[in-house]
């Protein structure tokens, strides 16, 4: 049985463990009031832009250093062609995150419900985006999947719905928390149970929801949110629920999942648009477990 058929996997709160480390990087930029240089930062680490500037490196040592100038100019043209191609971003998923298998059956959330409680579908915010044709932000594709996929499994189980999102800077208007809310209601005509909006980040997403659940009898939450985002987003979430001394189960259930296994075919290995997103995707969610974010 794979890791997202065992709702129990993730269970009770440890009461030997030892207090988590307290994250640093969205500490220190809030801090500082530097938010806004986070996507520069981000922009400069990944690639292309990091890559191309090891080519110029390369380029500049070709004379004085030959070797060093020609193995830094192949390595990094080798790692752009690798990180365009479905199998070089797929590699470097499960090398660096190891993310989950798709909840291949909804219904196996009823056919084994938690110990005690009642079980709670939360969808993670991904984000917003300018949207003139609507006259305002609105969620972004990362969320909306997100959204959609909760609604799904909501409908199939009866299990409630729930979304965290706020307003990450750089935009005015409604918080995610808002638009989900309204979109489930009047788009998917399916109402959320509630909804927190005042989240900035994953770490937060964990947080706020946590508190909100102190109030509820909850003995199984079910994690909505894509398949690279599951380890930080399970990390954080365990962090909150044991600081806070409570002991409901946490089950992913990703957005966008690869199928394991697979074969591939000769299109996997050609440069796809759709393939650097991922990769991208990979790093940040690598560089935001590191961080701890």
């Amino acid at each position: 049985m794979s890791r997202s058929q065992q709702p129990a996997a993730r269970g009770a709160a440890r009461t030997d463990a030892k207090p988590y480390p307290i994250p640093r990087m969205n500490a220190w930029l809030q801090a500082l009031g530097l938010d806004g240089l986070k996507p520069i930062v981000l922009a400069l680490l990944f690639p292309p832009i990091s890559l191309l500037l090891l080519m110029l490196a390369g380029a500049w040592w070709l004379r004085r250093r030959p070797r060093l100038g020609w193995s830094l100019l192949l390595g990094s043209a080798l790692v752009q062609i690798a990180l365009w191609t479905p199998a070089g971003a797929e590699a470097l998923a499960t090398l660096l995150l190891d993310p989950p298998p798709a909840l291949s059956r909804p219904a196996q959330l009823l056919e084994r419900p938690p110990a005690r409680g009642r079980q709670l579908i939360l969808v993670l915010g991904g984000g917003r985006t300018e949207a003139p044709e609507y006259g305002q932000v609105t969620l972004n594709a990362l969320s909306l999947q997100r959204l959609r996929y909760g609604i799904q499994i909501s409908r199939q189980t009866g299990i409630a719905l729930a979304f965290s999102g706020g307003k990450a800077p750089g935009l005015d208007g409604p918080s995610e928390g808002e638009l989900a809310r309204s979109i489930a209601q009047h788009e998917f005509r399916h109402p959320l149970r509630w909804a927190e909006d005042a989240s900035r980040n994953t770490r937060e997403n964990a947080l706020l929801t946590v508190r909100l659940l102190r109030d509820e009898d909850i003995g199984r939450l079910i994690l909505v949110t894509h398949d690279l985002h599951v380890p930080r987003a399970m990390r954080n979430f365990e962090r909150a629920r044991d600081t806070a001394g409570l002991s409901f189960e946490i089950v992913a259930a990703p957005v966008n999942a690869r199928e394991r296994g697979a074969d591939w075919d000769w299109g996997d290995f050609l440069p796809s648009p759709l393939a650097i997103t991922r990769s991208r995707y990979v790093l940040h969610e690598w560089l935001g477990l590191l961080a701890g974010a």
